[in-house]
């Protein structure tokens, strides 16, 4: 079912295959008519990860990039609407000869060709692929198909492995299998069967279960793999080993280990549970509700980077979620942004909640409180500083108040047309680009270098001709992209820590390399 970890199984299963010695990559793909990801609402969807080369793509990129320690690029992300879009472009082009076009055998050789194109690119040993959505939907059957032909072509070479939910029911307090086995049937009925089982539970499973998966499911007891809710996802590797998934996966390729079990990982998850002392950090955001639960996908890279900055200190991350709208409503609410070390104003979109995120960040500058925006935090720390210090009453960006006589943030004339013509898919400054620090800045000192790249998603910038003003002021552009001379940092010397990014630097954090400004933050407050 959707969530259950499909992307942090595909993920640590490449963490185990790398850790033996295996160069490996992972391909998400995503069973929506979407093009790409970039269009789709964050509170049903989850977080859009960018990757450098500016694709806008499923949040388990990200669980990929964060647990091979790699980038990874577009071609590693595909959804149905891209492969028809690309198929039905090569049809009215002539490009199949005058042929019947249809689903099989065009999408699924569409779909194989993207695969061994990312295989030979890569040149990887392993090619994950983690197939979005649940067996049995008619949805995913094309790729079931595709996975089922590539089977038949090259069998020593392709593994299945289905993951699936065994529920514990409160009312009987047994564990049930039958679900994992109508899965599996499921499989059958689309012509695969799985080799690899993966278990999910709220706890791991005992020998009878195993058993029993493996007679009604038809595949070794041995290759049935526990896999029980722990504390932490970094975790997920190391437990998968205790039923030797790696040395199963490699004994079915008959492949052996290249090389010893690095200990970097293992030390790093030994850093999570070592990490006691807490350090309490909000994050404030509007993509949270879903009915009368809280998504927390819709932030998890930023989620993700403050862990990682927290275990590099030695702290235990306690991340709270903060809703914007609830300070529009009452202001006597920010009294409670005292109660935290750091605050963070992560990206977003549209009007809902803007108010809320201006005066959380006026509270937080005035009672120097670490704070850290990202892309719209950066874009709301512009306005606030504008209007409270600079005089500007009205300042706003044009894509709440196009009206505003002080447009300190505004869209890139080429954005223009885009805007105007509804043609917004695409139409954003995605990818990596290059910064360049002032000297002596913060930001500066944080990274350790003059020239950064990071990764950005958003159509608005700072408005040059207001720059002058806004420094004479003391907000400092530590930050510009030397190609376009566009602002990508903002800080304020004298504060505690007061840092905001046009780009997500939360993108490129990783569990054994924490993003240099998050640390930052974490280090600040930690010094309060």
């Amino acid at each position: 079912m959707s969530g259950i970890g499909k992307g942090i199984t595909a993920a640590s299963t490449g963490r185990i295959l790398k850790d033996y010695g295996f160069k490996v990559t992972a391909v998400k793909i995503d069973p929506y008519l979407n093009v790409d990801a970039g269009t789709m609402n964050p509170i049903e969807h989850g977080e859009v990860f960018v990757t450098d080369d500016g694709m806008e793509c499923d949040q388990d990129l990200g669980n990929y990039e964060r647990f091979l320690d790699q980038d990874i690029l577009g071609d590693n992300y595909m959804t149905s609407g891209l492969l028809y879009k690309s198929v039905i472009e090569r049809e009215r082009n002539l490009g199949y000869g005058g042929k019947c076009v249809q689903i099989i055998p065009h999408i699924t050789n569409e779909v194989e060709e993207r695969l061994m194109k990312v295989a030979r690119k890569s040149k990887a040993d392993f090619v994950l692929v983690e197939v979005g959505g649940t067996v049995g939907e008619y949805e995913n059957l094309l790729f079931l198909e595709t996975g089922r032909i590539m089977k038949l072509k090259m069998p020593e070479q392709v593994l299945f492995m289905l993951v699936s939910y065994m529920p514990i029911p409160d009312m009987i307090g047994e564990m049930k299998t039958k679900p994992t086995q109508h899965a599996t049937r499921a499989m059958n009925y689309a012509g695969v069967q799985p080799d690899m089982i993966i278990a999910r539970s709220s706890r791991p499973l005992d020998n009878v279960r195993k058993e029993k998966v493996s007679i009604f499911c038809n595949v070794a007891k041995e290759d049935v793999i526990s896999a029980p809710d722990i504390n932490s996802i970094y975790e997920v590797p190391s437990n998968f080993e205790k039923d030797n998934m790696g040395k199963r996966i490699l004994h079915k390729f008959g492949l052996k280990p290249r090389s010893k079990k690095s200990s970097g990982w293992n030390n790093f998850t030994k850093s999570i549970k070592g990490s006691s002392k807490p350090v309490k950090i909000g994050i404030v955001g509007k993509y949270f509700g879903t009915g009368d639960f809280v998504l927390a996908d819709s932030y998890i890279s930023v989620i993700e980077a403050v862990k990682h900055a927290a275990w590099s200190c030695n702290r235990k991350p306690e991340i709270t979620w903060l809703n914007a709208e609830t300070y529009e409503k009452a202001s006597a609410n920010l009294e409670e942004l005292k109660n935290f070390d750091g605050v963070i104003v992560p990206g977003g979109f549209g009007k809902r909640g803007v108010e809320g995120k201006i005066l959380v960040i006026n509270y937080l500058r005035n009672n120097n409180i670490p704070f850290l925006g990202l892309c719209y935090g950066l874009q709301m720390a512009v306005v606030e500083f504008a209007r409270n210090v600079c005089g500007m009453n009205d300042a706003h960006t044009t894509e709440v108040n196009p009206k505003t006589s002080n447009p300190v943030i505004t869209t890139m004339s080429e954005q223009l047309v885009n805007i105007k013509e509804k043609k917004m898919g695409g139409s954003m400054r995605l990818g990596a680009y290059s910064c360049r620090l002032a000297k002596g800045s913060i930001a500066r000192n944080l990274y350790g270098k003059d020239i950064i790249s990071e990764r950005h998603r958003h159509r608005y910038e700072v408005n040059n001709d207001y720059i002058k003003d806004l420094e004479k002021q003391g907000l400092r552009v530590s930050g510009i992209n030397p190609q376009r001379n566009l602002v990508e940092i903002v800080e304020l010397p004298e504060h505690k820590f007061f840092v905001a990014t046009q780009f997500h630097p939360e993108l490129k954090s990783r569990p054994l390399s924490p993003h240099p400004l998050f640390r930052g933050l974490i280090e600040a407050a930690i010094s309060m």
